[in-house]
């Protein structure tokens, strides 16, 4: 009798079958199986059962071909660690599905790169989801930060170079999406303090030159859209108030943040899908609020310790500047408007053209019929001979040149006769003269 495989190793066979309904049913089981198994207060998942699940899933997002498929199965996945019921098993889960891009990233080719690197991004953007739906608390960010960290960013990670150059990319990104509108200024510190730490120990130039990109000068760079964000919401919270004022005195109670809109009006239907809402959330640019003086404090700190590398304490003083600029009030470079930046490039390229054309052609763009004045040329040319001789010549008067045994003076041309004039030698036969062609002798 063959014995029966376990259920975790029957849902990734079928997650990698080869039909797309069988692997469709098989999401759909694995999602309630999930829920009943970490409702049991004895239940929940172990590490090589949750490594088999992901390799299952893995190889039904290899099998997945379309875009828009590959983006809802992807979102699918990604959303399965809300199913996990306790905090201690959403993060193996997330350990086990980084380990997993970890073994598998360098059997994938360049055609299926891009729905990997998609789905790693939705991963992130869940389980930052997860922290939000527990009100950032202190305690689960340092989990969540410290599981990536030693999964993806340290050293001894075995995380491919692939792997930890998107992650660093992504990461401020996707933190905005999912917090901007809620973090303080001292949590987006805590989330950034991991890439501080391993830009200041870090002995691959390649993760430095990552980091300071994709982080610290990204912060450098937003940093204008961020104060304009936090203008306009203190804008926004002084006009509250004061029509909350207004409303008092005149004794007209304060309008209702949502009203119900009246029958037959076109309002704002309620059967709109969380995907519009989040797609909405997305589109409209949110920026992360930093305190840069803060942020310099703790990159001088971890940079200016005895182990820290030279390459990168150079690197990390040069972002140090710029964060302590920025936390004086002064910006690194003005916000030029397109079209006068346009202008500016254009005028800058002409120039550069002029300078490579010769002067054939830079006459011939002066314009048609433009003739040059032969007066204007006549007396620039008598200038240029003035300045040449010195004051008080006659720029006119022909100029002896100087001549000498140890001097030698200016080579004279010997005029030479015309065809006309030539003299006759006896005994020498008289050279044929060519007839000068023009263009009325031709029949």
């Amino acid at each position: 009798m063959v014995p029966q495989l376990p259920p975790e190793i029957q849902l990734a066979q079928r997650l990698a079958g080869n039909e797309q309904v069988t692997r469709d049913r098989a999401v759909r089981k694995l999602r309630k199986y999930i829920v009943a198994r970490t409702q049991r207060a004895a239940g929940g998942f172990t590490h090589d059962e949750l490594l088999k699940v992901w390799k299952g899933l893995f190889y039904c997002m290899w099998m997945q071909d379309k875009p828009l498929l590959q983006e809802e199965l992807g979102r699918t996945i990604s959303q399965l660690v809300h199913a996990f019921q306790t905090t201690e098993a959403q993060h193996l889960f997330l350990q086990t599905f980084w380990q997993t891009m970890n073994r598998e990233w360098t059997g994938i080719d360049r055609l299926r790169l891009d729905k990997f690197y998609m789905l790693m991004r939705m991963v992130l953007k869940e389980s930052l989801k997860a922290l939000k739906m527990r009100a950032w608390e202190e305690r689960q960010i340092e989990q969540l930060l410290e599981l990536l960290t030693t999964e993806i960013l340290l050293p001894d990670s075995q995380a491919p170079n692939g792997v930890k150059s998107h992650f660093i990319e992504i990461f401020l990104e996707e933190l905005a999406k999912v917090g901007a509108s809620e973090l303080t200024a001292d949590q987006n510190l805590k989330f950034i303090d991991p890439f501080c730490r391993i830009a200041a120990q870090t002995k691959d130039s390649l993760v430095l030159h990552n980091i300071n990109r994709g982080i610290f000068e990204t912060i450098v760079e937003q940093a204008p859209l961020a104060i304009e964000d936090l203008m306009n919401e203190m804008e926004e919270e002084e006009e509250g108030e004061m029509s909350e004022d207004d409303g008092q005195e005149q004794g007209v109670p304060p309008k209702k943040l949502f009203e119900e809109p009246p029958e037959g009006s076109c309002g704002a239907t309620p059967g709109l899908s969380e995907e519009q809402g989040e797609d909405d959330e997305d589109s409209t640019g949110a920026v992360l609020q930093f305190d840069y003086e803060a942020v310099a404090n703790r990159l001088f700190e971890m940079a200016s310790q005895q182990s820290t590398p030279s390459q990168n304490r150079k690197r990390l003083y040069k972002v140090i500047r710029k964060l302590q600029d920025l936390a004086e009030g002064l910006f690194p470079e003005e916000d030029v408007p397109e079209e006068a930046y346009r202008k500016l490039q254009e005028g800058r390229k002409g120039r550069k053209a002029k300078k490579r054309l010769p002067k054939s052609q830079l006459q011939n763009k002066t314009g048609k019929g433009e003739q040059e004045d032969p007066c204007a040329d006549l007396s620039s040319r008598l200038e240029r001979k003035r300045r040449h001789q010195g004051p008080g010549a006659d720029p006119a008067a022909p100029q002896e040149q100087p001549r000498g045994r140890g001097r030698r003076g200016v080579r004279k041309r010997r005029r030479q006769p015309q065809a006309g004039a030539r003299a006759k030698v006896p005994g020498c036969q008289e050279p044929g003269m060519k007839k000068k062609w023009t263009r009325g002798s031709k029949k």
